[in-house]
């Protein structure tokens, strides 16, 4: 589900729900809440919009509300493309690190079944993507983010955090 090309992380799943399924879960804050960190997410889906996290609980010495990710969204073709910059702000050596670019390609392969992958490149930010790249349960960078998103769609409950 993962490979690291040199500076650019790559995760390819195929998820039960429609391409609009999966594009609302990514962008629309009352599912954000239900996979993954939990976070709020505030994103304005369209080139030159925002992409603001906030932390929902305490984690990684961070206050709920706190701002742990930020981002400006660069392109975006709902329901199939969206591309923003992602900065870490939930961890000082991240933080200090520049902006990395993140990829959400979404294909609906047949009727209910979508096909998505995230790249993740992090020129200049190796801190950021071993953050990205960790594969334990409740830090599990986008294996974990993705797996609960998964779960999510398909059964309606995200896997247990």
């Amino acid at each position: 589900m993962t490979a690291l090309f040199h500076d650019e992380l790559a995760y390819h799943i195929f998820i039960q729900a429609t391409a609009q399924d999966v594009w609302d879960a990514l962008t629309g804050p009352g599912w954000t809440r239900k996979f993954g960190y939990r976070t709020l997410v505030k994103c304005d889906p369209q080139p030159g919009g925002i992409y603001l996290a906030y932390a929902s609980g305490r984690r990684y010495g961070q206050r709920a509300g706190d701002l742990v990710i930020s981002g400006e969204v660069l392109e975006a073709e709902p329901p199939k493309r969206l591309v923003q910059t992602w900065h870490p702000m939930f961890d000082a050596t991240a933080a200090a690190e520049p902006s990395t670019r993140l990829t959400w390609e979404i294909h609906e392969e047949q009727t209910g079944l979508t096909a998505v992958t995230v790249r993740h490149e992090c020129p200049g930010a190796p801190h950021t993507a071993a953050l990205a790249s960790a594969g334990t349960v409740g830090s599990g960078g986008w294996s974990w983010v993705l797996s609960d998103l998964k779960t999510l769609l398909e059964t309606g409950r995200p896997l247990t955090f």
